[in-house]
């Protein structure tokens, strides 16, 4: 299975990828660039919007014009309509060198979703957290990380996947669906002796996980016991989150990047921060949970 130009958007960072079914269409972002995209396949039209910071990260809401978005500080939400914005909350104002990451909503619309830290040592300072649907943010239980990424959950929300990207390591853990606690953390899949490394993932409607591996060329995905099912080959370096979408949800939606790419590196990886889809014959994906805030 290879994965198939979809729109050469050059992207320093392109990630957290989002397929929309009310719309019919596929939204990412660019981090580096603070702008979010979107394109209707349907149509092929293709549009983007400017973010007043670095967008790390987004989730649809009840609303079909309104997004909740991750900047690189704070969660705000943002009307697609008018380009209005309505701040939540800034993240770890404490913190000089870390910023916003991955994130994705639970099977019951709360917002999760981890953050990095930019400082060169990559000290693991950076957290989980959850904005729950009343606006109200806590810290989940898990032991502090460098990178966080590979968020998303089981079917049945039961399950919480997530990783630190600099351990080569997908991890998982019990979610309660009712409360939100998370207890029994445990390794799920080990990539330490893989091409690539473990950034953002997503579960099928048979609950095995994608996995878009950094710098291995390629998608993965992962039985609900840890081991390997199958590679879908992404011909650029860097795969950076995985999405299913389509009106059968039964095409892969993968975003890649250029970030940390020479100039040499680029002429060689043409490709390299494009959008890509690879349509699949026997598996389905699941609607995106949408904030219930």
């Amino acid at each position: 299975m290879k994965a198939q130009l979809v729109v050469d958007g050059r992207h320093e960072l392109g990630e957290g990828v989002l397929w929309c079914e009310r719309s019919q269409s596929v939204f990412w972002t660019d981090i580096h660039a603070s702008r979010l995209w979107n394109h209707h396949p349907g149509s092929g039209a293709t549009r983007s919007w400017g973010m007043p910071e670095r967008l790390c990260c987004f989730a649809f809401t009840a609303d079909a014009e309104q997004l909740l978005i991750g900047l690189e500080s704070r969660l705000a939400f943002f009307n697609l309509a008018n380009g209005s914005m309505g701040p939540i909350c800034r993240i770890e104002d404490d913190l000089s060198t870390t910023r916003l990451n991955d994130g994705r909503c639970d099977r019951q619309g709360r917002f999760v979703f981890g953050t990095l830290n930019e400082d060169p040592g990559r000290a693991p300072i950076a957290s989980f957290y959850r904005l729950n649907t009343d606006l109200t943010l806590e810290r989940l239980s898990l032991p502090g990380i460098a990178i966080s990424n590979s968020i998303c959950f089981s079917p049945d929300g039961s399950v919480m996947y997530y990783c630190d990207t600099l351990q080569n390591r997908i991890m998982c853990c019990d979610y309660d669906a009712s409360s939100g606690a998370v207890a029994n953390q445990r390794l799920f899949a080990d990539l330490v002796d893989q091409p690539g490394s473990p950034d953002g993932s997503t579960v099928d409607a048979e609950g095995y996980l994608w996995n878009a591996q950094w710098g291995g060329s390629r998608v993965v995905r992962f039985a609900p016991d840890g081991s390997i099912d199958r590679i879908v080959d992404v011909p650029t370096e860097q795969p950076s989150c995985v999405a299913f979408g389509g009106p059968d949800l039964d095409t892969l939606y993968v975003t890649t990047a250029h970030e940390g790419m020479s100039a040499e590196q680029r002429a060689k990886d043409a490709l390299a921060g494009a959008l890509f889809a690879v349509p699949l014959a026997d598996v389905r994906g699941m609607p995106e949970a949408r904030f219930g805030g």
